[in-house]
């Protein structure tokens, strides 16, 4: 049965995409440096890596290439591009980015959580340390930090992490205020967003996240059973209903306001397709999933055949996405929304994010870090909010951090769609998604292609 097939079933999605997930695998594997071939039902695609550019082929040259991928003749397959008119210039070499200026900070407004997720990143919430807020000064120097020196009509991007960000609610609200005002002041243009367990949500907060247009995302780790016993209250008590409950307002008014769900997934809660239909209905503005990878307890984490199941899990919701497409439907799966956009603007970068480049973290004292997961840790350590950016501490980040410099990601065709994997998670883990990820980026050239053809600017 074909893809474009499987596309108009409407319900037994996991009877076939545990197959279908297990060939995409063997096809997505790291053949080539240069090249990737996507097949399809109509037609061919050739994935170049340099300028992550895709060309329909004919049969012909489809047979030429994969008999140099099979022989690894990477020299005669960059002869083969020239021949064919499909070689560039690199668009990315293997120097790091230098001190590139700061557009989007995430402050640890409160290192403390109420809930005793056991996988939590954050250990808990206080990141190894003593339960504390950040104080409104240390705000206010962050604030200033990441707009003085901007430009007139910049955008800059303010997040609140914990912890649980709404346990300092008036922190979070005097931070937002008077970032809210300076950007005004400079004419900056300033977003905000704030990522919460939703358990401390109130109906005043709905109102002031919608009056600052916040976007904010709810980790609910898939439905009831399954989210109770991956994220309970510190007494052991479970938080779904408390969490549904309290966020209603949120999802009644979303105007200016954006509310999405967040699943981390675990081998404890991989039904994806069935928690996202009710996240869906339930009337989040998107729904997204994420492996869990590296826990503070080593518990919970996914495994290489854990991996293989997710794959399957979120085809099934990817041909979900295209079944609502083709009706001419909003199906709100943030992954394939992401991919679907990345691979659209042929996105081609040498790092998975902008962590330790345009993008900082910084601690409830004050202390900047490569992102909101390095908190606390020296390896992701960049300065402090009193003293600014340690260049020579970013700098080494970036020369080292670029995926030329990892391995095996330098031999791998999906290395400027990937960017190498999260620092976080890769530095003490190693690369144990690689499958998974390629898998993912190869179906998902499959139906952007698929899509385009059969439902022509559906995007617009």
């Amino acid at each position: 049965m074909s893809t474009e097939s499987i596309v108009k079933i409407i319900n037994p999605y996991a009877k076939i995409t545990t197959g279908l997930a297990a060939h995409i695998t063997e096809q997505s594997g790291a053949k080539s440096a240069h090249i990737h071939l996507v097949k399809g039902s109509k037609n061919t695609q050739l994935f170049i890596v340099n300028g992550s550019r895709r060309h329909q082929i004919t049969p012909e040259i489809e047979a030429r290439l994969t008999r140099l991928i099979e022989l690894n003749d990477e020299q005669s397959i960059q002869y083969e591009l020239v021949a064919l008119g499909l070689d560039a210039p690199a668009l990315i070499d293997d120097k790091g980015l230098q001190e590139p200026p700061l557009h989007a900070l995430s402050l640890a407004i409160a290192q403390k959580c109420n809930m005793g997720c056991s996988y939590c990143y954050a250990e808990q919430g206080d990141f190894g340390g003593s339960s504390k807020n950040m104080s409104f000064d240390m705000a206010k120097k962050s604030i200033e930090l990441l707009i003085n020196g901007r430009k007139k009509g910049d955008t800059v991007q303010l997040t609140f992490l914990g912890g649980e960000p709404l346990m300092n609610r008036q922190g979070l609200r005097l931070a937002t205020e008077y970032a809210a005002n300076l950007a005004a002041d400079r004419e900056i243009i300033i977003k905000f967003s704030m990522t919460s367990n939703g358990t401390l949500m109130r109906i005043d907060d709905a109102d002031f996240f919608e009056q600052y247009g916040f976007s904010i995302t709810i980790s609910l780790d898939g439905l009831k059973d399954a989210h109770d016993n991956l994220r309970p209250l510190k007494n052991g008590a479970g938080s779904y209903d408390q969490i549904m409950e309290n966020i209603k307002p949120l999802l009644a008014i979303q105007k200016n306001m954006q509310v999405s769900a967040r699943v981390t997934v675990t081998p404890d809660n991989i039904n994806l397709a069935e928690a996202l239909d009710e996240f869906i209905d339930m009337g989040f503005h998107s729904v997204g999933f994420s492996p869990l990878l590296k826990s503070s307890n080593g518990k919970n984490e996914m495994s290489k055949d854990d991996l293989k199941h997710l794959l399957a899990g979120m085809i099934a919701c990817g041909l979900k996405f295209e079944h609502a497409t083709l009706q001419g439907k909003r199906y709100p799966f943030l992954n394939m929304v992401n991919a679907l956009k990345e691979i659209g603007k042929a996105t081609h970068r040498p790092y998975p994010c902008g962590a330790g480049a345009g993008y900082m973290g910084v601690s409830a004292d004050g202390e900047l870090a490569a992102c909101h997961r390095f908190v606390n840790e020296p390896k992701g350590k960049m300065g402090t909010v009193e003293d600014g950016i340690d260049r020579e501490l970013q700098n080494i980040w970036l020369t080292d951090r670029h995926v030329q410099k990892q391995s095996p990601c330098n031999v791998c065709w999906a290395r400027y769609l990937c960017g190498g994997g999260c620092h976080h998670e890769v530095i003490d883990k190693g690369r144990t998604a690689c499958d998974y990820i390629r898998g993912w980026l190869h179906f998902a050239i499959q139906s952007h292609e698929r899509i385009n053809r059969l439902v022509p600017g559906w995007n617009k």
